[in-house]
Formats: structure tokens, C-alpha cells, sequence
């Protein structure tokens, strides 16, 4: 079977209007959640037929994850922050503004660990790689958990065995993965595979084992081999409609779901795992 795109919620004219989102994470009750550059939390409905806003930071909101007991962390650019939002309520928290010595930079994507920690990453200034990854705890306390230089971290996930980190570096462009020692320190970094000619973003793990890749430019999805590097393309939209600089990525059982930042809808790529390759958006 080959891979197909299509809009799943198109909120150009609604009310309220999808605005240019760029994290996306799944509800476990099958809704899409997403972000908006005003620091609105939308929830859509599972079958995309209608949303509603949940919340707002009143800031801009990146990369966003659900926790095991349901709330949604999403990092703010604008006010430098995590939040922690109560998914029934729609209360906002302030859960974290980094580590004591480093306040974040750039907060970009939170990834929630088994544990019940957050880590996440730091894009710092675009064009000036530095620190990092940060780390926490469920009590709320923050370190900054790698130090190293990363050029532009964005995406995260763990690893399917849960024993490592993988990172986006935007302007590398790289993914690399840290592994999480047994000691729950960072590891060495080590390259997992290069992207030449893009500029990859968000980035999960497919039930296949596989690593997908949006990127906000060209607007594409790419799927990563992650024990072999090799890259390959899933969907890639020459007119950016459909896909309109592609940021994050969230599984759905069989489709992957993307975020457009550069226009007003939600993408949905139906049955992705099933091997299709190299498909482009058929143009009518």
C-alpha cells in the first residue's frame, strides 16, 4: 500500500481559527491537540470534524506532549516556559522557566520519560549551537541534563527501547542520539543520520521501529532507518498546501499525523507504516 496525504481539520475561516500550528500530540482518547502562535491549546475531535480551544499561555507555543496522568506540557517561546496544562479544566501552570544557573533559551519539545520526567530541548540562538537538553523531574526541579553543543535541538523522542534520546538538530542537519545511562545521565552523543539539503523539525517513532522526520523545508516527511541511517521519503508536497512547512509529527495507530506552520490545517498521512516510499502529492 502506498502512503496518502489529505487535510485532516482545515481551520483556515473557522472560529476559532487554526493559527499556524506547530506542535501536535495525541489525546489517548484519539483527539489531535495542537498549538497556536498566539499560545492557544486547540483539541480536535478524533474524527476531525470539529475543534475547540482549550486553553492559551498568551505566548507562542512550540513543541507540546501529554504525561501519564493526562496533562499537556508545551513549551512557550515567547515567555521562555513550560506549561502545564490541566486537559479537563483548562487550567494553565507554570512548570518550569530551566535550570537555576540556565534559564531556557529557546524551549522547543518536551518528550515524557517513563518515569514521569520531561526532557526537553533547547534550540538556544538560531546560528549559534550551545546548550541543550534539560531535564524535569516530577517535582518540577530542572537541570540541565546535556550541555553540549547542539545546532538548533527541535524534535525529540526516545528511542523504542526507551534507553536514549533522539534529536533533532535543525540547521545540522542531524539527528543524533544521546543515550540515557543506567545512572539517568547523558551519554555520548552519537550521529544517527544526515539530512542534507533540508531542514528537518519534529521527529517520532513509527510502530515499525522507523523514525519520521517532518521538515519545514522542502515541505516534506522523511523516514529514517535509525540502526542504518538511510533516509527515504514518505510524502513531499512541491506546492506546500497540503504540507506547508511541516513541524511535528505524531502516530495515530497507522497514520502520522503533521502540523503546518507555515498555513491554518492539520495533516493526516494515512496508512504510513505499511512501507510506502517516495510518494509526492498528486496534483489536481
Amino acid at each position: 500500500m502506498t502512503a496518502s496525504g489529505r487535510v485532516f481539520y482545515d481551520g483556515t475561516l473557522t472560529r476559532p481559527q487554526l493559527d499556524h500550528p506547530e506542535g501536535v500530540a495525541i489525546h489517548p482518547d484519539g483527539s489531535v491537540w495542537c498549538g497556536g502562535e498566539r499560545g492557544q491549546i486547540f483539541r480536535i475531535a478524533a474524527d476531525g470534524s470539529a475543534m475547540d480551544e482549550v486553553a492559551t499561555t498568551d505566548g507562542f507555543i512550540l513543541g507540546i506532549a501529554f504525561g501519564a496522568e493526562g496533562d499537556l506540557y508545551a513549551c512557550d517561546v515567547r515567555h521562555r516556559a513550560v506549561f502545564r496544562i490541566d486537559t479537563t479544566t483548562g487550567a494553565v501552570r507554570r512548570h518550569s522557566d530551566g535550570a537555576p544557573r540556565r534559564p531556557f533559551v529557546a524551549p522547543n519539545f518536551p518528550v515524557v520519560a517513563p518515569d514521569g520526567s520531561l526532557y526537553v530541548s533547547d534550540s538556544n540562538v538560531a546560528g549559534e549551537p550551545g546548550p541543550g537538553i534539560y531535564r524535569i523531574h516530577p517535582d518540577g526541579t530542572t537541570e540541565l541534563w546535556f550541555s553540549g553543543p547542539l545546532n538548533f535541538a527541535n524534535g525529540l523522542a526516545l528511542s523504542a527501547e526507551g534507553y536514549a534520546l533522539l534529536v533533532v538538530e535543525s540547521f545540522g542537519p542531524v539527528i543524533t542520539r544521546i543515550p540515557i545511562t543506567a545512572g539517568g545521565t547523558a551519554g555520548r552523543p552519537e550521529p544517527v543520520a544526515t539530512l542534507r539539503g533540508t531542514v528537518p523539525d519534529g521527529i517520532a517513532v513509527g510502530p515499525d521501529g522507523m523514525l519520521y522526520v517532518g521538515c519545514y523545508e522542502p515541505s516534506q516527511v522523511l523516514r529514517v532507518d535509525p540502526s542504518t541511517g538511510q533516509v527515504s521519503t514518505v510524502l513531499t508536497d512541491p506546492t506546500a498546501h497540503l504540507l506547508c512547512h511541516p513541524a511535528n509529527v505524531a502516530v495515530r495507530g497507522d497514520q502520522l499525523f503533521t502540523s503546518n506552520l507555515g498555513r491554518w490545517h492539520i495533516t493526516v498521512i494515512d496508512d504510513v507504516f505499511d512501507g510506502a516510499s517516495g510518494q509526492r502529492v498528486r496534483q489536481t
